[in-house]
């Protein structure tokens, strides 16, 4: 029996370990994808084998400070229950409520495309390119911005908003991206800011070509059918991230 326990603690332990790993990276490569905003903003993942924790950046440092040992752990309720450092409340506000839904990876920023977007009257992302015509059908429109989320009332809105979708704009404020895992929110989140870009590039120059019907409806079906190849390739693009982030002598993993 102890050594049953011994090898299911070193499981989650290593669990642990790689998703704190992860998540620093997303900080470190959201800083090279221009996604960062100063000390705001925030990225989450669930705890492996905690399910009621999740790990936060820490109020205070910018995200190229951001790596795995100094993620801070904090409960559902916003208490910091592992690490030193605080937890910033509107973090807790919009995160938690997710992650108590069964969000695992939480990625929330005002990335400058995407936010422009929120700040249209029409800041729906229109199936225009190659890109926005894969998200188009994980998106939630949130159009009735709240000001500060300093209460969990609020985060609970937003993820009644949310639903079954992925992705959730929030009106005048900025993005939020989710999946089961940080490759798969990260790399939803850096295909949302280039559909974004090249929309409001388009929309600057003048009159947009559209995306006929059949063919969004055959994209929709690839889509469905090719769920898992479409997560593997996340996974791909993450472990390349890091590759790159580590050849570049970033101490995220440390």
């Amino acid at each position: 029996m102890s050594q049953t326990i011994e090898r299911t603690s070193n499981f989650q332990n290593d669990q642990q370990m790689s998703a704190r790993v992860d998540l620093a990276a997303a900080h470190r490569e959201a800083v090279n994808d221009g996604f960062v905003e100063s000390i705001d903003n925030h990225f989450t993942l669930s705890v492996p084998g905690h399910p009621d924790r999740f790990y936060l950046n820490a109020y205070g440092l910018h995200w190229s400070e951001v790596k795995a040992s100094n993620l801070i752990e904090v409960s559902l309720e916003g208490q910091v229950v592992r690490g030193e450092g605080v937890a910033n409340l509107s973090a807790v506000c919009i995160h938690a409520p997710m992650h108590r839904r069964g969000r695992a990876c939480v990625l929330h920023t005002h990335m400058p495309y995407a936010t422009a977007l929120t700040q249209l009257e029409d800041m729906r992302l229109e199936p225009s390119s190659q890109n926005a015509m894969i998200l188009h059908d994980m998106i939630a429109y949130d159009y009735d911005y709240q000001g500060f989320a300093d209460k969990q009332d609020e985060g609970e809105r937003m993820a009644d908003v949310l639903g079954d979708k992925h992705i959730l704009f929030l009106a005048n404020h900025g993005v939020v991206s989710t999946g089961e895992s940080v490759s798969e929110a990260y790399h939803r989140l850096y295909f949302l800011e280039r559909a974004a870009t090249t929309q409001m590039i388009a929309m600057a120059a003048g009159k947009r070509r559209s995306i006929s019907q059949a063919v969004l409806d055959k994209t929709r079906s690839i889509l469905q059918a090719a769920e898992a190849e479409f997560r593997a390739d996340a996974d791909l693009y993450f472990e390349a991230v890091k590759r790159v982030l580590s050849a570049q002598g970033s101490d995220y993993a440390g």
